[in-house]
């Protein structure tokens, strides 16, 4: 899986940036391939670039359906759209995802846990 990360930094005008926000979102979800969203707003750094406010997500199966989803017109509308609405104040990369959860970790842990030390054989 891959993902489109958007941080978007500290802005002057958040009125304005949280009216146009829902166009944005309708664009977004409009591109094709999405699988997920995620949008985050930073409550404090604790180390670090300080100037991020919000983290955006878009979850693709692939980095060629990612690209594709970006040059689709919903892809370019958004783009133009944030690019707007922040004054090019953001940072935009891809990420190859990978994710597991707490029931296959847990049975890892506990599977190692099991295993003898091979200092005591």
């Amino acid at each position: 899986m891959h993902k489109l990360v958007i941080l978007i930094d500290e802005l002057d005008d958040w009125t304005a940036f949280d009216e146009t926000w829902p166009q944005f979102l309708h664009h977004a979800e409009s591109m094709p391939g999405l699988r997920r969203e995620v949008t985050c707003r930073v409550d404090s750094v604790l180390y670090g670039r300080g100037d991020i406010a919000l983290i955006h997500e878009l979850y693709f199966d692939s980095l060629q359906a990612l690209r594709a989803a970006m040059t689709s017109p919903s892809g370019s509308a958004a783009g133009r759209l944030l690019q707007s609405m922040t004054g090019g104040r953001m940072t935009l990369f891809f990420a190859d995802h990978k994710e597991d959860d707490m029931e296959n970790i847990r049975k890892y842990k506990d599977d190692t846990a099991r295993e003898p030390d091979a200092d005591t054989e």
